[in-house]
């Protein structure tokens, strides 16, 4: 089960906390870690590094948001998302080969003290349930299994 929370802001000490507290920085599972932490915690990016990044998109255009899988500490998978908005989504992956029927509450508990740890006003959770790119689809996705808190509204 994948469990998602919603950071409004991209937010470089909050992006270096979930680094740091949940991936497997020895054996991030995608070189562009590295990449990444230049560009969105160390503001250092250069334009080798950037098209790295944009290479991880779902859309033609850099602006479409994209999600860097890594390994995690102890999650089956750590997941940073950059959404089209430029707020971020971070997902732990709760492997669960047995369909227990305990992870839904494990699910919901996760998604509680990540919410807590990381002051998000939202979260989310389903079976092998992609990230949002988008606002849209963090409100939409119908293969949502649990949702918890509120995004706050826009601004204009």
């Amino acid at each position: 089960m994948d469990v998602y929370i919603w950071l409004p802001k991209c937010d470089a000490g909050e992006l270096s906390r979930f680094i740091e507290s949940y991936v497997d920085r020895e054996r991030p599972g995608d070189d562009r870690l590295a990449t990444f932490i230049r560009a969105y915690i160390e503001g250092a990016a250069s334009d080798d590094d950037r098209a790295a990044l944009a290479e991880l998109g779902r859309g033609d255009t850099p602006d479409d948001g994209f999600s860097l899988y890594l390994e995690a500490r102890v999650h089956y998978a750590a997941i940073i998302t950059i959404t089209r908005e430029g707020s971020a989504v971070l997902g732990l992956s709760i492997d669960d080969p047995d369909d227990s029927p305990e992870t839904p509450a494990l699910a919901r508990a996760l998604i509680g003290r990540l919410r807590a740890d990381f002051r998000s006003p939202a979260g989310r959770a389903g079976f092998e349930l992609a990230p949002a790119h988008s606002r849209e689809e963090w409100e939409n996705d119908g293969l949502v299994q649990i949702r918890e808190g509120e995004l706050p509204r826009e601004t204009l």
